[in-house]
């Protein structure tokens, strides 16, 4: 079977870029990771065997080929898996190491609904009839294939273009990640004595030029800019597609003079637009592959060590329980006291180890969106008369000192939450700073803040912002950004010398946003002290006292 290859699960990436095959291979055609939207795949019916090109040895001289020049090849082939027959058409593109060499191939492709149409031979992406600029289009589009770089092919492409048209400034401009109407620079070739346009975005909606260019998917070209910085003459615009969504555009100015860029001009970019699009496409899926590859294999490791360590301190508190239970059983206690202090540190140990096992569960229930929370007004003040009694007794026992400050009003602060999860927020936090600090002590402090917010369709009257200090270990300021990641723990020898999952904060982050608040972590760094601080809608904003509103009532 196919047990050490790569299983990509994220195939809505895939599907959204219209990919419905995607493979890995090296030279001897063995699979290094695999993905496949079908119905007829079973990953666990899948092995080197079961999904065949039908011509095994021209597939395989293929991607020696590809290997070999470091150039990608577009190709219809037939593949066998099970009983079916199964044509597709691929694009088979060399995967470049930083050292330049190439062990394997990246294989994408689309399922061909009539085999008629099916030739085993490759179709060329080039266009065959000669032309003066059909040399030039070749090397070019040679060079932005050998890779697989976004950064790389954007930058090829620019300055092939700018320098063989010697245009003043060429300009690649893709959609951002947050919004698809506005376009950035993302790479630029320009003469110095030109100003740089890179990073600026442009709102295209905004001009018709750019407009007419994807409305028409051809070139376009005008006598002016379509900024007010670009100081251009003549602009060439030509719009790059996949899989009929925009994905760039590419842009000459002429600067020093009024240009008539000539047919021969226009079918050039006109060409290389249409395989820097493909090229920008095929570049983004192998990120998100690579990206998805990551996080796999590190959410992996993250959950082997936390299986570690959980399955270390389940183990703790069970030998503590069975350890003092053994001992009553076989009447080793010297008296009903002694009897009685081992069965209180069994108990304790049975507390210890349900939270523990609460805790888990807790985080699957999150993970699978079954945690159920009852939205209503509730007491800080009675939550801090909670976490009061809990703390005392605790920081007494360590020398440490506990405080917590209420924010001044005249009437009670009431939130709306759930009551039994903000405790349990709370618990975890205040349970954190107390095994975590070892002199010094922990304060909460509570700030109203009146903006005004909507919950679940509830209009609400501002925030209470909640902070809980301590002046413990810390934590390393590279180490902060991952801390309210589920599985991940700041140090596995130091959470194993305090005890402990490493879920409090998971579990704090997601209770917290699932009420509608926000949280953040803080610490200077190790052993300078935490400050963890969230908010929790108010229900009904307080009337706050003032300096002069206390002066007047005394």
């Amino acid at each position: 079977m196919m047990s050490n290859i790569v299983e990509y699960n994220n195939g809505h990436i895939f599907s959204q870029l219209g990919v419905e095959l995607v493979f890995t291979q090296n030279a001897q055609g063995e699979y290094l990771s695999f993905y496949w939207k079908s119905d007829i795949y079973n990953q666990s019916n899948l092995d080197q065997k079961t999904f065949q090109p039908l011509v095994k040895e021209t597939y395989l001289e293929r991607i020696r080929r590809v290997i070999k020049r470091k150039i990608p090849e577009q190709c219809n082939y037939v593949f066998c898996h099970e009983q079916f027959c199964l044509p597709f058409e691929l694009i088979i593109s060399p995967i470049i190491l930083s050292d330049g060499a190439v062990e394997s191939v990246l294989v994408m492709g689309r399922s061909l609904d009539n085999a008629s149409h099916l030739s085993i031979e490759s179709t060329s992406a080039l266009p065959t009839n000669p032309d003066p600029y059909q040399k030039l289009l070749t090397n070019i589009a040679r060079k932005i294939r050998r890779t697989l770089d976004l950064e790389t092919i954007g930058q090829q492409t620019v300055d092939s273009i700018g320098e063989a048209l010697k245009a003043s400034r060429c300009l690649l401009l893709m959609p951002t990640n947050s919004n698809s109407q506005i376009l950035q620079v993302k790479a630029e070739y320009c003469e110095p004595k030109y100003k740089s346009l890179l990073a600026m975005q442009i709102k295209y909606s905004d001009h018709e030029e750019m407009k007419e260019a994807i409305m028409s998917r051809n070139a376009v070209i005008f006598n002016s800019s379509h900024c007010a910085d670009c100081d251009a003459l003549s602009t060439l615009l030509v719009p790059t597609f996949y899989q009929q969504e925009l994905n760039g555009i590419i842009c000459l100015h002429q600067c020093d003079r009024p240009r008539s860029w000539n047919e021969a001009e226009q079918e050039l970019v006109q060409e290389l637009a249409d395989q820097v699009g493909t090229a920008m496409a095929h570049a983004t899926i192998y990120q998100k592959l690579e990206i998805a590859n990551k996080e796999a294999k590190e959410a992996s490791r993250l959950k082997s060590e936390f299986l570690a360590s959980t399955s270390h301190e389940l183990r703790t508190p069970l030998n503590g329980i069975l350890g003092f239970l053994k001992l009553v059983l076989d009447d080793m206690a010297d008296d009903k006291e002694e009897e009685r202090e081992f069965i209180d540190q069994a108990y304790n140990s049975a507390l210890h180890l349900l939270n523990l096992i609460n805790d888990i569960l807790d985080i699957a229930k999150i993970e699978a969106g079954k945690m159920e929370f009852e939205l209503t007004s509730i007491s800080w003040n009675q939550i801090c008369d909670e976490i009061q009694k809990f703390a005392h007794s605790q920081a007494e026992k360590k020398n440490l000192y506990f405080h917590i400050e209420l924010p001044s009003t005249y009437d009670e602060i009431l939130l709306y939450a759930d009551y039994q999860r903000l405790l349990q927020v709370m618990l975890n936090l205040v349970g954190n700073s107390l095994k975590f600090t070892q002199e010094g002590g922990i304060e909460i402090k509570g700030e109203i803040v009146p903006k005004q917010i909507e919950i679940n369709d509830v209009i609400l009257p501002g925030v209470l912002k909640i902070s809980v200090e301590d002046t413990g270990i810390g934590v390393a300021l590279d180490k902060q950004e991952r801390l309210f990641e589920t599985f991940y723990q700041v140090d596995g020898s130091r959470t194993k010398a305090y005890g402990g999952t490493g879920l409090g904060l998971a579990i704090s982050k997601r209770l917290v946003e699932a009420m509608g608040g926000k949280i953040s972590f803080y610490s200077m760094g190790e052993f300078l002290g935490t400050t963890v601080t969230f908010t929790m809608p108010l229900a009904q904003l307080p009337l706050l006292k003032t300096e002069n509103q206390d002066k007047i009532s005394e």
